[in-house]
């Protein structure tokens, strides 16, 4: 009897360690395996799968190659910035493999597949779910499905409206403003030149910006939520090229602690925030309308959940989701736009001049307001211009959950396709064989008469899930350049700045970006 209940004891503690053991071999090895073999019978290859790492280890090798120098004054930056993705290309084709892990990513370079995966023409092709480890940075509208997707789309899109931005372009002014005088107390100090890294400068800006126009606070009081989005940001990319297994984000690593602990910083502070807000609102109903991003996402939402009968569409906790991603993404995408456009104009003096004479013309040395910002046709070409060759986020990932038949290839569930919109953005087929120069002057007849295909442009990505705050960046980095263009007679890149286009997450400079200014 005494032996039985031991058997049965050991049983029951050794099953679910059995359990364990099979759904990790399940992970790491059968399935990759599985998969492998069917992308191959169909004619799609790449470097093999390596149990756990796939081609992490190589593609960390590469990246650590790519970055050990700048690159000299080109904007063919494909071989830097995504060194596996190219050679993998080179090698085996415009539709391989390639593996982040043990997840298979079959690389597509087909503008016309692209166009039916974005569009969401089958609905079945979703964002990838987001590894534990990097989830605590920002979900929010970004990465939800369905349902859920639709209704924050909803509830987030009056927010964005063109009218609502344009009464947002006040906070833009100060702001730039305020960024623009630090520059001019530095000339002085100086012989009517100085040198200012315009990433950092630019990465101040834009959080301010998100501050006055999200919170209706200043940068100094968000500054503790930017610092730690940053850290938690680098510790998600540490998490994003390391190999994944089941239950990793819950061993007391020092990385996992410090992730938990970020978390509860940043949501303590922006329930904080949040609920000031709700509570400010209901003493003063108008308050909503005062043209700030939070107010107006409280109000819709309230609208729409009164239409649903009562209950919150969106809770607290999916609102401060909303507002972590307003302060990542909405920072990010501007200051990225803004800096590369500052180093390619200091690049292309020509263009730098053309565009400070279409300003000058239009403002003055007046306030640039919203109406005139949308009449800025070279700045406007410029901007696409700047996004093709170096468009924020290099590659887009969806993944399929069911079969799915595309192009011809036949797709079982759990692949990963990689969208490169840097590759299609520099595809000569595609934009001619000045594909890798500079020449603003291809979107004088607008994005549609750009390119051979339609969807050979994406910068913001494509078709439904296109990014809800376009149209917040590109008036901010106009308001910003304007406000440069008007108050410095020229710039220039400083003999410390070294060309090194990197992905972190998002396409930045490795080194900063260090410009000279020089006094009108």
């Amino acid at each position: 009897m005494a032996f039985s209940l031991a058997a049965t004891g050991s049983a029951i503690f050794l099953l679910p360690l059995l359990l364990w053991v099979f759904r990790v071999l399940y992970s790491v090895w059968w399935k990759p395996k599985r998969l492998e073999k069917l992308l191959k019978d169909q004619g799609i290859v790449g470097p093999r799968y390596k149990l756990l790492y796939g081609n992490l280890k190589e593609n960390a090798a590469l990246n650590r190659e790519a970055q050990s120098k700048p690159m000299g004054f080109s904007h063919n930056i494909i071989p830097r910035v995504s060194p596996l993705l190219h050679r993998t290309v080179e090698k085996y084709g415009n539709m391989s493999l390639m593996w982040i892990g043990t997840q298979p990513r079959v690389i597509i370079l087909d503008p016309e597949i692209i166009k039916d995966v974005l569009s969401n023409k089958f609905g079945h092709f979703e964002k990838p779910s987001l590894n534990p480890l990097t989830k605590l940075l920002a979900t929010g509208l970004s990465d939800y499905e369905g349902e859920k997707w639709a209704k924050h789309r909803r509830i987030l899109n009056p927010a964005f409206h063109l009218e609502q931005i344009k009464g947002m372009v006040p906070a833009f002014y100060t702001s730039c403003m305020e960024m623009i005088s630090r520059w001019d107390d530095m000339m002085n100090a100086g012989e009517g030149s100085c040198e200012v890294d315009v990433w950092a400068d630019f990465q101040n800006l834009t959080g301010d910006v998100i501050s006055r126009t999200a919170f209706g606070s200043n940068y100094h009081e968000g500054r503790p939520i930017f610092k730690l989005q940053s850290e938690q940001a680098d510790l998600a990319l540490k998490a994003f090229l390391s190999p994944y297994f089941p239950g990793l984000q819950y061993l007391p690593t020092k990385d996992n602690r410090r992730r938990r602990e970020i978390h509860k910083l940043v949501t303590a502070l922006l329930k904080a925030i949040v609920e000031k807000k709700e509570k400010a609102m209901k003493l003063d109903p108008e308050i909503s309308s005062q043209n700030d991003l939070l107010g107006l996402l409280l109000e819709s939402n309230l609208k729409e959940s009164q239409q649903g009968g009562g209950s919150k569409v969106m809770t607290l906790e999916d609102v401060i989701e909303e507002c972590k991603l307003f302060y990542f993404a909405g920072q990010e995408t501007t200051s990225i736009l803004l800096t590369w456009t500052m180093v390619v104009l200091s690049m292309h003096p020509e263009w730098q001049n053309r565009a400070r004479e279409e300003v000058l013309k239009l403002f003055g040395k007046n306030k640039p307001d919203s109406d005139g910002l949308a009449h800025l046709k070279i700045m406007t070409m410029i901007l696409y211009e700047v996004l093709r060759l170096y468009p924020p986020v290099a590659i887009l990932v969806r993944s399929t959950y069911k079969e799915m038949k595309l192009g011809g290839i036949t797709f079982p569930p759990g692949v990963e396709l990689a969208l490169p919109t840097l590759s299609l953005h520099n595809d000569k087929e595609l934009w001619g064989e000045d594909a890798e120069e500079f020449n603003p002057q291809r979107f004088a007849g607008g994005v549609s008469k750009a390119a051979k295909h339609h969807t050979a442009f994406f910068p913001f990505g494509w078709g439904p899930r296109i990014c809800i705050g376009q149209n917040f960046a590109l008036t901010e980095a106009k308001m910003a350049l304007s406000m440069i263009l008007q108050q410095f007679s020229w710039f220039e890149l400083s003999p410390s700045y070294a060309h090194a286009p990197v992905t972190v997450f998002t396409l930045r400079t490795q080194h900063g970006a260090q410009i000279i200014l020089h006094k009108l």
